[in-house]
């Protein structure tokens, strides 16, 4: 989930890129929360539960300059976006390492591009992975680009998004190691990942690429409930 903070002292440019802000969030199908915050100082005491901070520059009081300076001596190192009526501070943006400028009234393309970095940035700082070695290589399984695991004798074979790796492993120690991770055995075959289901019905799941995997009769409603609690713990609305 992206934690986002907007702080503007104007109640109503406050609200209005909080507005843009869930729209675009909504549309891109990405978990996530806004808070609004009308200070500086009403913003550094909450400092440290955000991924990314808006911050408009031309504030009463502590203005949004010297609330990102703070910022920065409080070791908040992640994403800071001003925007302004002005462009009078651009350059100052740069000795706070600002990620992003944006000018009052913002331009969506503009935001939507900050957004998305902002949520790619979060993905890759917190991907998941479990390790596995063969033929005395390790490597990383980064979770979410597995599509599914399918066992084959003693061997399992992981679907990834750039192709299939081999080794060898039980599928129920497996199964138990990706427990509440969003995998889940919709048969004694195959363990998938509830991230790529596209379209399911009773007999098959068919994930984002076109794949269809089978699903055994006896665990479809156990499937149902497992794909109703991934959704809704990912920001999905039922």
């Amino acid at each position: 989930m992206v934690s986002i903070a907007v702080c503007d002292d104007e109640l109503l440019d406050c609200l209005t890129i909080s507005a843009q802000i869930r729209t675009i969030m909504e549309e891109m199908g990405a978990a996530f929360c806004v808070e609004q915050f009308q200070s500086g100082r009403q913003l550094l005491k909450s400092l440290g539960r955000f991924d990314v901070i808006f911050l408009d520059i031309l504030m009463e009081g502590m203005d949004g300059m010297e609330t990102a300076r703070q910022c920065r001596r409080m070791d908040f190192d992640r994403m800071l976006v001003f925007f302004s009526s002005s462009r009078d501070y651009v350059f100052d943006a740069y000795d706070v390492e600002a990620f992003h400028y944006l000018v009052k009234p913002v331009d969506e393309g503009k935001l939507r591009h900050v957004l998305g970095r902002a949520v790619e940035r979060e993905r890759q700082l917190f991907r998941e992975y479990i390790v596995v070695s063969r033929d005395r290589q390790v490597r990383k399984l980064f979770l979410d680009s597995v599509r599914y695991f399918e066992i084959r004798g003693r061997q399992i074979e992981v679907h990834e998004e750039q192709g299939v790796f081999t080794w060898y492993e039980q599928i129920g120690a497996l199964e138990r190691q990706l427990k509440g991770k969003g995998f889940f055995r919709c048969h004694k075959s195959y363990l998938i990942n509830l991230g790529h289901v596209e379209v399911y019905n009773r007999q098959e799941a068919v994930l984002d690429n076109g794949e269809r995997i089978l699903i055994a009769r006896r665990r479809y409603e156990q499937f149902c409930q497992e794909m109703v609690a991934y959704v809704r713990k990912n920001g999905g609305i039922l």
